[in-house]
């Protein structure tokens, strides 16, 4: 039986460009120009995008599988490229209850970023998901050496929080508005 040679990636200092993998013929994204294009980074400075990416990996997950679990540890956040993952809180007297779902352009997890650096939900994933695994405290360590990158990412996550909970109150309006 003959083996193929495995793909070779070359990374590139360009964000978005394209570079060919051996003896495929067709071309791969680099990860750097994935993240470039996901909505959470879309505009972002390229040298902040050059040294997150050194955090970062494509991950993928099954429907069921979890993504994160309520009270562990959390030091990965993700931005999900395709697929749905439910946001779930547990309540003794009902289970589990999905109280959002995000879905591709979106970014999950924020506990990474503040201590004590535990999930507060559990993720799992509704179909199959694509998404851009950062390594916490890697992210950190990062922006503790470049503090105005850091003070960039804080804002983004800030804003994608915001949303989130402007989202939530409007759930709940609907939910106990009397008609």
């Amino acid at each position: 039986m003959t083996t193929r040679p495995a793909p070779r990636v070359t990374r590139s200092g360009n964000a978005g460009d394209l570079v060919e993998a051996r003896g495929r013929g067709y071309p791969v994204r680099t990860l750097e120009g994935i993240l470039a294009k996901h909505p959470f980074f879309s505009d972002w400075n390229p040298r902040y995008l050059q040294l997150a990416v050194g955090c970062a990996s494509n991950v993928r997950f099954n429907p069921g599988e979890l993504l994160a679990r309520e009270g562990r540890e959390a030091n990965t956040f993700y931005l999900i490229r395709a697929g749905r993952v439910a946001l779930e809180v547990y309540f003794p007297a009902r289970g589990s209850v999905t109280m959002e779902t995000v879905s591709g352009g979106e970014m999950l997890g924020w506990s990474w970023l503040i201590p004590p650096y535990h999930w507060g939900f559990d993720a799992r994933a509704v179909e199959m998901t694509r998404a851009i695994a950062f390594d916490g405290k890697c992210l950190r360590e990062k922006c503790e050496h470049d503090h105005e990158m850091g003070y960039d990412l804080v804002k983004r996550v800030a804003s994608s929080l915001g949303q989130r909970l402007d989202a939530t109150r409007y759930r709940l309006l609907d939910m106990y508005t009397i008609a």
